[in-house]
């Protein structure tokens, strides 16, 4: 009796605390933004700009970047255009110098170090009080240095996130997934309460002074909100301000970059463990250890409950119920996974992608735990 009171406690704390991480923290984030609101004052500024567009072997995709880039509209005599080659072998650099008269700038860094070590050494060469990153598979809109921008018109703001948008092969805006936009959504209920917990790392912006101490080791969309929040500003997420990039080509591909975001994430969580200190950080450490570290424990959740509801339903009428539905989020991933045409259903698509990205989580925390650590990155095939 006294062991099946143990495995109730563990199935029902296991089952709380995943759906707390996915939907008990957002609640929460409500709740509060009735108590208090802490909008962005925004007002049409144009800054200097810097923006860093990080590229790694680009040869197919630079020069569509940098025609979109050419289009978009921002004072010219405000606006710095760096292009960070990092150890590009194939013909990057060169499409890259044929944009020299328009003003582009490149910066060919001979030896391969990894995206974060590229965005450093180009923060060194930027004149802009703002520094905006981006990557070669986002487009952005012609506004869109304006819209980024008018967010530091708030002195609150150290750095601002861009908005995710996957657009289809016809190079149009396709339906996002239910993941993105509840990432999305969820950004805005953190930016009202406090600080957003993370960038979209295709295109945010940040101050430059936040940027002074970028590491070249850690994930920069990430450190950045610590650093704003190390110097008393926050991070926002801006709904107008939105990254558009077209879905990946390779599934395969796309698992293992989740893999190695989380890795890196981790890498800088637990570099950054004061940010739990509530004393000093507030709000700000409730929703880094939500949004962060009870997200990531998520698959660990999964395996007991499944485990302990095995279990219980042996001995419990109760349990054997449901048992029923919980197993049949597991068959719908898992016929989602054997027959893809199957994932034009949501009921399909949902529980196959959570998951797949709780599973990703799952190898990053075993390849962290085994001492590895991400430093070298390689762009999605989209």
């Amino acid at each position: 009796m006294e062991d099946l009171l143990i495995m109730a406690f563990l199935f029902w704390a296991a089952v709380f605390l995943a759906f707390f991480a996915y939907f008990g923290y957002p609640l929460s984030l409500i709740i509060l933004t009735k108590l208090r609101s802490h909008r962005v004052a925004k007002a049409e500024i144009t800054p200097s700009l810097t923006l860093i567009i990080t590229a790694c072997n680009e040869g197919t995709r630079i020069r569509e970047k940098l025609e979109n880039t050419l289009k978009i509209s921002y004072p010219a005599e405000r606006l710095q255009v760096l292009v960070a080659s990092d150890g590009s072998t194939d013909e990057t650099n060169a499409i890259v110098q044929e944009f020299s008269p328009q003003g582009i700038e490149l910066l060919a860094f001979p030896e391969r170090q990894g995206k974060e070590n590229a965005q450093k050494k180009a923060v060194a060469h930027a004149r802009g009080d703002v520094i905006v990153f981006s990557d070669v598979a986002t487009r952005i809109d012609p506004d869109g240095l304006k819209q980024i921008a008018s967010n530091f018109a708030d002195p609150t703001v150290g750095c601002v996130s861009s908005v995710d948008r996957v657009i289809g092969k016809d190079g149009q805006p396709c339906g996002e997934g239910a993941y993105v936009r509840y990432e999305m959504w969820l950004r805005q209920l953190e930016s009202q309460v406090s600080s957003l917990v993370g960038l979209s790392g295709s295109f945010f912006a940040a101050r430059k002074e936040v940027c002074q101490d970028f590491s070249g080791e850690m994930q920069s969309d990430f450190r950045t909100v610590l650093n704003s929040m190390r110097m008393g500003l926050r991070g926002v997420s801006d709904p107008k301000a939105i990254g558009y990039y077209p879905d990946v080509a390779d599934n395969k591909k796309e698992f293992n970059r989740k893999v190695r975001t989380v890795l890196r994430g981790l890498t800088v969580f637990f570099k950054n463990l004061e940010f739990l200190n509530v004393a000093h950080y507030g709000l700000f450490s409730y929703q880094y250890f939500c949004h962060k570290l009870l997200r990531w424990l998520v698959p660990f959740c999964l395996i007991f409950a499944l485990l302990a509801n095995l279990a219980l339903a042996l001995d419990s009428v109760l349990y054997f119920l449901l048992l029923i539905p919980h197993l049949a989020l597991y068959f719908c991933a898992f016929a989602g996974w054997v027959r893809p045409e199957l994932l034009s259903r949501q009921y399909v698509k949902i529980p196959l992608y959570f998951l797949t990205v709780n599973f990703a989580i799952l190898v990053a925390w075993f390849s962290y735990l085994r001492g590895n650590r991400m430093v070298m990155w390689t762009p999605s095939s989209r």
